[in-house]
């Protein structure tokens, strides 16, 4: 067994190959609790949003009171500045890269993307902030380049390049999210190994809820009225929407 094989199968994979398992009680049951491995553990990783938690243990405050009211990295950067964005970037970053590990090791590459998927729902939707967190751009960026590395340089070249130009973070985030199946589909096209077709699935729905997430973010660049990027500019101004700080 290869690292490469490893990666792309996962340790389930390779088992169910190797023993020639396909039907039984035994092997439904390993399926079904592989899949829950994969799906609740990172989900609850990704439920530990760090923009909370960094916020209340420097600061002694919500994130979600001020600014967008958005638990995320862009309303650290605008609340706290350059550190406090960098903690958030670092620790959202680790984990959705230990759950798309986990998620290779388990079921290979469809593993990845489900685990990450489930990682990017916990930071949007999490069960330990009563399902009010952040907008899930940094976690669904580091899924995508562990689930293919390819496709994430690519969207990140394009999310760098807009942002350069405009100095809005929102439209890079929603454009890299657009067209990302666009970008995989072609990507897997052309690979020596190819992903699943069913993998699609998993990166549509990264999609669609990285985008609703954005409406507002949307509106207000169709208005005019979006906040453009500033690393030295802070804005502490309380949120419209506030929150239960208990």
């Amino acid at each position: 067994m290869t690292f490469a094989e490893l990666m792309y199968k996962g340790y389930l994979g390779i088992f169910l190959e190797e023993t020639g398992t396909r039907s039984g009680f035994a092997f439904f049951s390993l399926i079904v609790l592989a899949f829950l491995a994969i799906t609740i553990l990172p989900y609850l990783l990704g439920s530990c949003n760090f923009s909370i938690i960094i916020s209340k243990m420097l600061y002694h405050e919500d994130i979600r009171t001020f600014g967008s009211g958005n638990a995320g990295m862009t309303n650290m950067l605008r609340t706290y500045g350059v550190g406090a964005a960098a903690a958030t970037l670092v620790t959202d970053a680790a984990k959705a890269v230990i759950s798309a590990l986990l998620g290779r090791l388990v079921f290979g590459v469809i593993g990845a993307y489900i685990a990450g998927l489930a990682c990017v729902l916990g930071h949007i939707y999490p069960v330990f902030y009563k399902f009010k967190g952040g907008k899930g751009v940094v976690t669904a960026a580091i899924t995508i380049l562990m689930t293919n590395w390819k496709v994430g340089l690519v969207l990140i070249g394009m999310f760098v390049i807009l942002v350069g130009f405009t100095k809005y973070i929102s439209l890079g985030s929603v454009m890299c999210c657009l067209i990302y199946p666009l970008v995989l589909d072609r990507m897997n096209r052309i690979e020596q190994f190819p992903a699943p077709q069913i993998v699609m699935i998993f990166a549509l729905a990264i999609t669609v809820v990285i985008v609703l997430k954005h409406t507002s973010n949307i509106k207000r660049l169709i208005s005019g009225t979006e906040n453009k990027l500033s690393f030295t500019k802070k804005d502490r101004k309380p949120a419209e929407e506030k929150v239960d700080k208990k």
